[in-house]
């Protein structure tokens, strides 16, 4: 098979070149997990980033609907508006607000957080969400690859940058969104961010940017348990789901082909954003966790804990990311 088909094939339908696990013998949660089952959040504060579509919207308007004061700290502030319409009219008493956030930007991410730290004394829940998707090779402000820079350094920056208040709140957690497009990435700390395109791959940059989420998050988990901190850090998935990400892809001839066949076997946005919101409220969740659909290949169904790839737990690589991505955004968290 042509090596572009097999990797649009693997991007759009999650199917990666590891050895099925039934993650639902995995996990002795509850694997109907639905909106029903998000408790009373009253009182609590959310931010999710990239909120004005897909996942974002879906997670903050279930969080909204259960009483959070909920940010959509978004790019597109049009969007954001039509999505919060959207949010007032189907929840009148909602608690939504708009924030500015550009992950490109660390100058954005560092005004959002002066502006917040204004109105908040809290943060229940960072739900690192937002994310760009096999993009042809460009660089963000900084100067950083887009996709790397957007997907990971933002959040890692973003993270740091609010550590003081999800360290204050009792049991606050950092949720990072990730992929099973984690499966293909890989590190190469010589490249990382394929300096002036060199060997740059939309896949191939795509899946070292969720691979960097999961490394990001199982390290902020081990250093939140180093200092005794009741914060936690998890992760999640969507699965295969319908979102506005693979607009742009779609340019890609290999793609429009494969699109007819693969698109029937998307979930909802809605169930999409299910491990996402689990992983955020959901009392019983661990430190350390990754919540997916419990379906086949993880593609679709309702969110259970799944696992990630051996290099998502290198220790060693997920050190020297947390080193490099400090050094990169100036952002030395306070643990």
């Amino acid at each position: 098979m042509n090596k572009k088909i097999f990797i649009g094939a693997t991007v759009l339908a999650g199917i990666g070149t590891y050895k099925f696990i039934n993650s639902q013998q995995q996990n002795k949660l509850n694997e109907n997990w639905t909106t029903a089952n998000i408790p009373d959040l009253t009182g609590q504060v959310i931010i999710v980033t990239g909120a004005n579509s897909g996942i974002g919207f879906e997670a903050a308007k279930e969080f909204a609907r259960k009483g959070a004061q909920t940010i959509l700290a978004c790019r597109n502030v049009n969007k954001a508006q039509a999505a919060l319409a959207q949010i007032q009219a189907e929840i009148p008493q909602s608690k939504v607000e708009i924030m500015p956030l550009n992950l490109a930007s660390q100058s954005s991410i560092r005004q959002f957080v002066g502006e917040f730290k204004k109105k908040y004394q809290r943060l229940d829940v960072l739900a690192n969400n937002a994310g760009i998707m096999m993009v042809p090779y460009g660089i963000t402000e900084d100067g950083f690859e887009q996709q790397f820079g957007t997907n990971h350094l933002g959040h890692f920056a973003l993270t740091g940058l609010l550590i003081d208040l999800l360290l204050n709140t009792p049991h606050a957690r950092v949720v990072n969104v990730s992929s099973n497009a984690h499966r293909f990435g890989t590190m190469d700390f010589d490249n990382l961010m394929y300096d002036g395109g060199k060997g740059y791959s939309p896949q191939q940059a795509y899946g070292r940017s969720k691979l960097a989420n999961l490394l990001f998050t199982y390290e902020l988990q081990r250093r939140f348990q180093a200092i005794g901190a009741k914060a936690i850090a998890v992760a999640a998935h969507p699965g295969y789901s319908s979102t506005n990400l693979t607009d742009s892809i779609l340019k890609h001839w290999y793609v429009k082909m494969l699109f007819p066949l693969v698109s029937r076997m998307a979930q909802s946005s809605a169930m999409g954003a299910l491990p996402t919101m689990r992983a955020s409220v959901d009392p019983n969740v661990i430190g350390g966790q990754y919540f997916g659909p419990a379906g086949f290949m993880e593609q679709g169904g309702y969110p259970v804990v799944v696992p990630s790839t051996q290099a998502s737990h290198n220790a060693a690589d997920a050190r020297q990311l947390w080193q490099v991505s400090e050094t990169l955004t100036g952002v030395a968290f306070n643990l």
